[in-house]
């Protein structure tokens, strides 16, 4: 629970505060002064009279009522002050900065389970243990440093890691980038990154809350809750970015379908933040980097609605319908840049990235770049990007800034300036702050000279401005924020979808296992999907019969081995009696066979839906291309069931083969809309189906007319 005491305390009790401002308690207290804690300060040290300027307590049992406690002692110690705290002094939220508990020994385990339970028995707020504390702009109750420039419209950051934390603010202050909170959880026993969202969520006020947040993630313990809240911030106008650390899939244990081997828990993940409309990052710097982005796009507006998910404002509501942004009108209107730059070198380098994620950089041509070229030094270029050459001046940069501003085929506008250490640029800079306070159109500073110009970039800071010091870094960057789906409705899609019959056939199977190939079948026509004509036997009369009177071509494939073609189990385009008995005899001799399926050979684009139910998290459902593409290429796209079909639309389209899907060099495209449909079809059936753990459906055979399913497995464990 987070209360007022935690938040708003009006006094503060430091149990191990010191004089020696080198060890953690000394250092909270040293924070605590510094960052101008208005209320009253205590300490508790046996040893001191007198910490920092403070007079100390020698026994906590000397202690006034308190609202907060800030316990800096052995962890053995730790459960006892709690009790005591909070039973005789009235403290109602601690912050345990204190290890050795849980993170390391069943002891500290025990410990932990005593201070959790006189929080439940005194509701009491609990941040920690093994944390580095609470930072607002109402006290800075943390040990570390830097200490970032704190105000209401910064960034909230919660972190699952403190030493992660610290490193993320250095990246994020050499950045310039400010904070409104930053929240340690420690080991998160009370207070996890679902319960701060939960409560920022629930306390939301648009007029005065940061609208955006940043996460840095160890663990997920309840996607439910985080998916609720960070979807409905979103939808309230913020903008979230997260790193989820171990996303390795070293450690994942084997599995028997195409589906098992690709899918993992990071598959799960990545679903939950597509699903919510999370921006997913990698490290600190793409993080804090993103966090810029978001800044940045808050100041200046992006005039195409096709970017409104970068400002989010909620659903609109026009006669009696909710309208969404959609993220697929973006996919085939690229994001339009100008790049100007007095240095043709990283011009180039931000061109080349900004194109590789999607980005357009159009060229700039006719009567307005000839009079902007006009106005430049002899010699600039004005394509785009626009180099005003290493002699420009800021009255050069005013002015293709002023042109940029005023062209309609321009969204957004970069600008990389920095310095041989020859001259100050202040002046530079100055023009370039007066330009993003008065442009309508977001522009994004690249000021690379840290060190030649560190003083002129400080002061660029100062003012209240963002720096990306690395162009390539904000490409990559901002292409992760470009690809961010806007948040997906959470309505399950039963048209078409026979759920009763479903659960009939679901309920009437007794074993564990792969089922039967019958029962795939029924399960698919339940669901809508379509399939293609096949009969299964160990009769090679019955086989024969069917072959012949839905006309050949036919295909064959064992029934029994789970991955046929590495048993020589599937022959395709079998055009006679003759070729098929032959086909039937030798597969019912491999190892393992049951019967034998016979199909109508179709063609087609082979490509490939699975699902693998993930524990909390539920059924991942994965996309991509199909047949051997599968786990060699391992281009899948991944959502959560259950999904909508603009879920279904965006991971197709995010797939790094959908230039081939929508069809190629005189080939034609796919039916997307059947395949999108085949895709929410499958989540239906799996939300009501919980019971299936894996499936595969590879191939699906896919023209400009239809998508049908040619083969499936699933496995069901009740």
């Amino acid at each position: 629970m987070i209360n007022r005491q935690l938040l708003k305390p009006e006094s503060i009790v430091v149990i191990g505060g010191s004089n020696n401002v080198h060890k953690p308690g000394g250092a909270v207290v040293r924070n605590l002064l510094s960052g101008g804690f208005e209320g009253t300060l205590r300490v508790v040290n046996p040893k001191e009279d007198e910490v920092q300027g403070i007079k100390a307590f020698h026994d906590p049992k000397e202690l006034p009522p308190t609202d907060l406690a800030i316990l800096v002692v052995a962890a053995k110690f730790c459960p006892d002050y709690v009790e005591l705290l909070a039973r005789e002094k009235q403290v109602r939220a601690f912050i345990i900065i204190s290890a050795g508990f849980s993170e390391e020994t069943q002891e500290g385990a025990q410990l932990e389970k005593r201070i959790l339970d006189t929080c439940q028995q005194y509701d009491c707020a609990l941040i920690g243990p093994n944390c580095i504390g609470l930072l607002t702009r109402w006290h800075h109750s943390v040990f570390t440093k830097p200490i970032p420039h704190l105000n209401a419209k910064g960034v909230d950051f919660i972190s699952g890691s403190g030493a992660t934390a610290v490193f993320i603010l250095e990246s994020a202050v050499s950045k310039g980038l400010q904070f409104n909170s930053v929240w340690s959880i420690g080991n998160g026993k009370q207070i996890g990154i679902e319960s701060v969202l939960e409560y920022m969520d629930e306390h939301f006020d648009a007029e005065n809350d940061s609208h955006v947040k940043l996460l840095y993630i160890e663990n997920i313990t309840d996607p439910d809750k985080l998916l609720y809240h960070a979807t409905s911030l979103i939808k309230k106008g913020c903008r979230i970015a997260a790193i989820k650390a171990g996303s390795s899939t070293a450690g994942s244990r084997a599995a028997s379908s195409h589906t098992g081997a690709i899918a993992s828990s990071d598959s799960a993940v990545e679903a939950l933040f597509r699903k919510a409309g999370i921006v997913r990052c990698f490290s600190r710097e793409e993080l804090t980097t993103v966090g810029c982005i978001f800044k940045v796009t808050e100041n200046g507006e992006l005039r195409t609605e096709r970017y409104d998910y970068l400002h989010p404002q909620g659903n609109e509501t026009h006669n009696g319908k909710t309208n969404h942004t959609s993220h697929l009108s973006s996919l085939s209107s690229p994001l339009r840049i100008a790049v100007i730059t007095h240095a043709g070198g990283p011009g180039v380098m931000l061109t080349d990235a900004l194109a590789k994620g999607g980005m357009n950089v159009p060229p700039l041509t006719g009567p307005v770049a000839e009079e902007l070229k006009s106005k430049l030094l002899p010699g600039s270029s004005v394509s785009n990007p626009i180099d005003i050459l290493a002699t420009g001046t800021a009255e050069h940069l005013g002015i293709a800034i002023d042109y940029c501003e005023k062209m309609a085929d321009i969204d957004a506008i970069m600008v990389i300036f920095g310095t041989p250490g020859l001259v100050k640029i202040f002046e530079v800079y100055d023009v370039l702050h007066k330009k993003i306070m008065e442009c309508k159109k977001p522009i994004f500073p690249i000021l690379p000279s840290l060190s030649t110009a560190g003083p002129e970039v400080q002061e660029f800071l100062k003012r209240g401005h963002v720096n990306f010091c690395d162009e390539v870094t904000l490409a990559t960057a901002l292409t992760q924020v470009m690809k961010t789906p806007a948040p997906a409705e959470q309505n399950v899609v039963v048209n078409g979808v026979d759920v009763p019959q479903i659960r009939r056939i679901i309920d009437g199977i007794a074993d564990n296992g792969y089922i039967a190939p019958n029962l795939v079948h029924d399960l698919l026509s339940a669901a809508g999907i379509p399939t293609v004509p096949e009969f299964v036997s160990d009769n090679k009369e019955q086989v024969v019969a069917f072959a012949e009177k839905c006309g050949f071509p036919v295909v064959v494939k064992v029934v029994g081995p789970v991955h046929k073609s590495d048993v020589g189990g599937v022959s395709l385009n079998i055009r006679s009696k003759e070729v098929l008995v032959a086909e039937f005899e030798r597969m019912m001799q491999i190892p393992g066979a049951t019967a034998v399926m016979v199909q109508k050979m179709l063609k087609g684009r082979e490509l490939f839906i699975g699902a693998k139910y993930e524990p909390r998290f539920g059924h991942v459902v994965l996309c991509g291309l199909g047949g051997i593409f599968v786990e060699v290429l391992k281009d899948v796209s991944s959502g959560l069931a259950p999904l909508s079909y603009e879920e279904a639309y965006s991971m197709i389209h995010s797939l790094r083969a959908y230039k081939i899907l929508k069809g190629t060099r005189g080939q034609k495209g796919i039916n997307e809309r059947k395949y999108a449909e085949i895709i929410v079809r499958l989540s239906t059936l799996l939300r009501f189906a919980t019971e299936i753990k894996e499936m595969d459906i590879n191939p699906l055979l896919a023209d400009e007319n239809d998508v049908t399913a040619v083969d499936a497995r699933i496995l069901v464990e009740k």
